[in-house]
């Protein structure tokens, strides 16, 4: 991901290592909380913001959506954190084995100068 948010002339840290825990955290939902057996991450590059997106098949239960969770749990604060880095995050569910994207935006401190996209 880097070798690409630099080909876009991503060059702040800062953007780079949210861009990297937003990823993270999404593709790790993805595999703990569906039985998908493939799931796929996009990232999009605008003059202002990032996109990124990971769809998976859409086999989990229920919505993702952020949870407080007491200070001795270990797990469960991936989207409080998606949403502390993210200009904006969200859900679009196509339905059971259809899909489901979870996607978040950051802004952009450096711009290039067209659209891209990338997916993985």
């Amino acid at each position: 991901m880097r070798t690409q948010l630099d080909g876009w002339a991503v060059s702040d840290d800062d953007a780079c290592d949210a861009a990297a825990l937003v990823l993270s955290e999404l593709v790790t939902n993805a595999v703990v909380h569906t039985a998908s057996r493939r799931i796929i991450c996009e990232l999009c590059a605008d003059p202002e913001k990032l996109r990124i997106a990971v769809r998976d098949e859409g086999c989990g239960s229920g919505m993702p959506r952020p949870v407080h969770r007491g200070t001795d749990e270990e797990h469960g604060r991936g989207l409080l954190l998606v949403d502390a880095v993210s200009s904006a995050w969200g859900v679009h569910d196509a339905g059971p084995g259809i899909g489901r994207t979870v996607w978040a935006e950051l802004r952009r401190t450096s711009s290039p100068t067209t659209t891209a996209t990338a997916y993985a």
